[in-house]
Formats: structure tokens, C-alpha cells, sequence
């Protein structure tokens, strides 16, 4: 178990603090401390604001993506999905979202926008190289290994 502490933002004392919503979710909700309601037309895209700035231990990264009911539904999506949030960060995180559907759709204050989800990563010592080793599939890429 790690420990993500999230600092509620002046103004923002009435948005949730963001919760998994069952025993077995990978994921905990977020949601959109916007002021007033906002309207993403069909084709648009916002940053919506959450409300808090958070911290967590390096080597650990949080990882924005779309609700599979707003996707589902509304075609509502985060553009940068996954959307990444870097353990040095500290201010107030926002989530793209982006209106793929053909109807307006309503942001109003405390609405579940986005899920995020904690994960690990290595970090990787960069080095450069004259040759790369050879392989079956080799440089063929975008749809070459077939359907």
C-alpha cells in the first residue's frame, strides 16, 4: 500500500476528496471543481480543474483516464489518455476532457470527470547506441504483424 496525500485547495472545501468506489477498483474517481457550470460542445476541449495539488514518493506516478460511463454514454474522453501526473509536481492537477459526442455536454461543480490510478514505474538510464538488435518483426510497425 502507498499513501497519496491530497491538499484541498482554498475555495474547494465542498469537493469530494477523491475515493475508490468499491473494494476492487484500480482506480479512484476525481472531481471537477469548476465554479460555475461549464458546457464542452461537441468537438472541445477544457482543462478542469479537481480542486486539490497532491504528493506521493517517487517512483510512483498517477495516471488520468476517462470514465468508461462518460465514455460510454456521452463520448466524453481525456485527450492525453492516460494523462500523467510526476511525483514532483505539487500544483493544482487538472484534467483534459474532451466532448467526442454530438451533443453540448454539463460539467457542474463536484461531478465525477476522470478516474486516476497509482502505478509504479522504472526509471531508465538513457543511453545512446550506434545499432539496435535485430528481431522477426524488425522496423516494420503501424498494423505489420497483420489483424
Amino acid at each position: 500500500m502507498v499513501t497519496v496525500k491530497f491538499k484541498r485547495l482554498p475555495g474547494n472545501e465542498d469537493i469530494s476528496l477523491p475515493k475508490y468506489h468499491t473494494e476492487g477498483s484500480a482506480a479512484f474517481d476525481l472531481h471537477a471543481a469548476v465554479k460555475d457550470p461549464v458546457v464542452l460542445k461537441p468537438g472541445e476541449h477544457r482543462v478542469i480543474p479537481i480542486g486539490f495539488a497532491m504528493e506521493f514518493e517517487r517512483g510512483l506516478v498517477a495516471q488520468i483516464s476517462s470514465r468508461s460511463g462518460l465514455a460510454a454514454k456521452k463520448a466524453i474522453g481525456v485527450v492525453n489518455s492516460p494523462g500523467l501526473v510526476d511525483s514532483d509536481y505539487r500544483g493544482e492537477v487538472g484534467v483534459i476532457l474532451v466532448n467526442h459526442g454530438k451533443e453540448d455536454f454539463l460539467i457542474e461543480r463536484n461531478d465525477r470527470i476522470a478516474q486516476m490510478c497509482i502505478k509504479s514505474y522504472h526509471y531508465a538510464q538513457i543511453e545512446e547506441v550506434s545499432e539496435v538488435s535485430a528481431t522477426e518483426r524488425g522496423s516494420g510497425g503501424y498494423g505489420s504483424t497483420g489483424r
